[in-house]
């Protein structure tokens, strides 16, 4: 299908949230978000079709189902949300985060010239949002800059869809396929180049922190790649190691080249990750 089906809100979302105000954010690659408010409050909601196939991509029927395991997930993390199913997928309808994401927050600190350098206690607030997750049960399996929101009282870890580590309905359940490959781990990356699919791990998750602010902090890519290089390439790239050197000031650059050891288990643990950073 085309992204026409989910340019506006399903009757079942009108419905469940009765929005005074509405706007599209987002609506590409087997997906939707709305920031969406009315008398209830406001909310993100996220749609979720079908991507057809083409001649330059397979189809990919997973990210109808993604909101809805998403909603399953944030169900189980005490979060309050509801999710279900539209003519073309699944959808959610969860709490708006307010606040920059970590790239936009940090945006000074990468300005030629900048003489500013990136805040510590944000860094250890991302640690701790992650290191929350990891304690109960799940590795995030997308962790990257877009999805830490600094909010005015706390950093919150958003776009779980991808999380594994407990039980998922058969029914809303797929296959994880990696991540945005800036992020992606060197095990995920072999991984899926060997066998097309992988598990996320709260070792993987660390590394996707340390490139998260890394890029956010020098705007360079954990791992050198041509910009417009398709996905195996970049994966090989990630696969084989050829890791940038890290050059960040203060306890950020020592810290962050752990991160992104090629071994996982050479990686500091999340715990330790935000002890360096106290």
């Amino acid at each position: 299908m085309s992204n026409l089906a989910a340019s506006e809100l399903p009757i079942v979302i009108l419905d469940a949230v009765a929005p005074t105000k509405q706007r599209c954010l987002l609506n590409r690659r087997g997906s939707a978000v709305w920031d969406v408010e009315g008398d209830r409050g406001r909310f993100a909601v996220k749609l979720g079709y079908p991507i057809e196939g083409t001649s330059e991509w397979p189809a990919q029927p997973w990210t109808a189902l993604a909101p809805a395991r998403e909603g399953h997930i944030l169900f189980r993390l005490n979060v309050s949300v509801t999710y279900g199913e539209w003519e073309e997928g699944t959808w959610n309808v969860q709490p708006w985060r307010e606040g920059p994401d970590l790239y936009d927050l940090w945006s000074p600190v990468r300005a030629e010239g900048s003489k500013v350098e990136p805040h510590l206690d944000v860094a250890r607030s991302c640690a701790q949002t992650l290191a929350d997750l990891h304690a109960k049960g799940w590795a995030h399996g997308d962790v990257q800059p877009a999805h830490f929101i600094i909010g005015m009282d706390a950093t919150r870890l958003i776009d779980l869809a991808l999380a594994h580590g407990q039980w998922v309905p058969e029914g809303y359940d797929f296959t994880y396929r990696g991540c945005l490959v800036h992020y992606e781990a060197p095990e995920i990356s072999k991984a899926i180049l060997e066998t097309g699919e992988a598990v996320p791990t709260f070792e993987s998750d660390v590394y996707g922190l340390g490139a998260s602010l890394l890029i956010s902090a020098t705007g360079w890519r954990a791992v050198e790649y041509p910009d417009d290089a398709p996905r195996p390439v970049q994966r090989q790239a990630v696969a084989d190691g050829r890791r940038r050197d890290v050059t960040m000031p203060g306890k950020l650059g020592p810290l962050v080249d752990a991160m992104l050891s090629y071994n996982p288990a050479d990686r500091p643990t999340i715990g330790e990750v935000i002890s360096a950073l106290s």
